[in-house]
């Protein structure tokens, strides 16, 4: 994100909120477009709410014992969640999904 773009939403977002006018008086008033506005409100308010409920990733010891050679031959790795329940990711999984998994499980 460009830092000066950036500093400029912020600012604007920050006096309209303390000048008490609407978002559309505040944005016409500036000749400002009001979806703008408020895709950048959502992307800096958005930026700070992630890095707030991102969690710190956890570790845990790797058992390579656990199960049998016929259940884990499929599986590079597998997870034991908290709950309880066991997680296989199978070799070769793409970057992509793996990430939406573990994103699905932080949630």
């Amino acid at each position: 994100m460009n830092e000066n773009r950036e500093q400029y939403w912020t600012a604007n977002i920050s006096e309209q909120e303390n000048s008490g006018q609407s978002v559309r008086t505040f944005c016409r008033e500036r000749s400002v477009g009001d979806h703008s506005f408020y895709m950048w409100r959502q992307r800096l308010r958005g930026g700070k709410e992630k890095r707030k409920k991102e969690k710190p990733v956890r570790f845990a010891l790797v058992d390579r014992g656990a199960g049998s050679a016929a259940e884990l031959r499929g599986a590079s790795l597998e997870l034991l969640l908290p709950s309880g329940e066991r997680l296989r990711i199978e070799r070769g999984v793409d970057a992509e999904t793996l990430r939406l998994v573990l994103e699905a499980l932080r949630a």
